[in-house]
């Protein structure tokens, strides 16, 4: 297999291919890289400078496409880590999508058709959170479909990303890593922080009973669509900062390695210098 020209930008996370098999509880979810949080704001500042930057390339140079995918269990910070990570991007250039439940005309098609109409345009960003990916999760551990079904998506899923890849976009996904102490936590600051109100949900509570199923789907998922042309990345997540800097090396590193250039322009410039053109315009006065 060719060596990985992300290796050395991402070598703290856990990139995994399809020859490889992972279990979740191995992973560390409260790993900082012996950073502090005032060093990781920092790293972090510059990051999303750099990576709006390259967006803006790539939106000029309208010739390639990313999808990121942001997957994680209630409470693992998905929404907030598009907030930290994409905060300095044109949004003339990135998109997000959030996905719930299928609407009924959704459900008449098959799985992926709500999700490729989302993908990104060439010269877009789009943000997956929540995705396709729900539909080998959600629908196994509440058995809304036989096992026969959701299995198979796996290769669909592998199928669908591929397509995406010979097409100019690349896919970069991400696990969001936290425990089951750390999700309490943040549960607990949704009820105690009005502003965090809106966030909390019953349901989510009540789904805590089938965390063991969840990290089983999880890891599954990613034993299952890890592949060479959308790669997942598992960022330990119960530090909120460090969670952000993760996410934010990769996407930065991402962008970097497809080297995203302005594009030339049509004419010559040097014939529109100002001053000539100040004295074309005097001219016919």
């Amino acid at each position: 297999m060719p060596e990985d020209p992300l290796a050395p930008l991402v070598a703290d996370y856990a990139r995994y291919r399809a020859d490889e098999r992972i279990r979740l509880a191995d992973y560390e979810t409260a790993d900082t890289d012996d950073l502090t949080r005032d060093e990781a704001r920092s790293e972090l500042a510059s990051l999303v400078e750099r990576i709006a930057d390259l967006q803006a390339r790539l939106y000029a140079e309208e010739s390639r496409a990313v999808l990121v995918v942001l997957q994680g269990i209630d409470a693992a910070g998905k929404d907030s880590t598009v907030k930290h990570v994409f905060s300095g991007t044109n949004p003339q250039g990135v998109r997000v999508y959030t996905f719930k439940e299928p609407t009924p005309e959704e459900a008449a098609h098959d799985f992926l058709w709500r999700y490729h109409q989302d993908a990104p345009a060439l010269g877009m960003i789009h943000v997956f959170n929540r995705s396709h990916y729900e539909d080998v999760l959600v629908v196994r551990v509440k058995e809304l479909v036989e096992e026969e079904r959701w299995r198979s998506r796996y290769d669909s899923i592998n199928d669908f990303e591929r397509v995406l890849a010979r097409e100019r976009c690349v896919v970069v996904k991400f696990f969001l890593h936290i425990s089951k102490d750390a999700q309490l936590e943040r549960f607990r600051e949704r009820l105690e922080r009005e502003d965090k109100h809106y966030k909390f949900s019953a349901n989510d509570v009540r789904e805590r009973r089938n965390w063991d199923a969840y990290q089983q789907a999880y890891e599954d998922a990613v034993n299952a669509t890890s592949t060479p042309w959308a790669p997942w990345y598992i960022v330990p997540s119960d530090h909120k900062w460090y969670r952000n800097l993760g996410v934010a090396r990769i996407v930065c590193a991402t962008l970097e390695a497809m080297g995203p250039r302005w594009p030339q322009p049509d004419e010559d410039l040097e014939a529109y210098a100002l001053d000539a053109l100040e004295e074309n315009v005097s001219s016919k006065r």
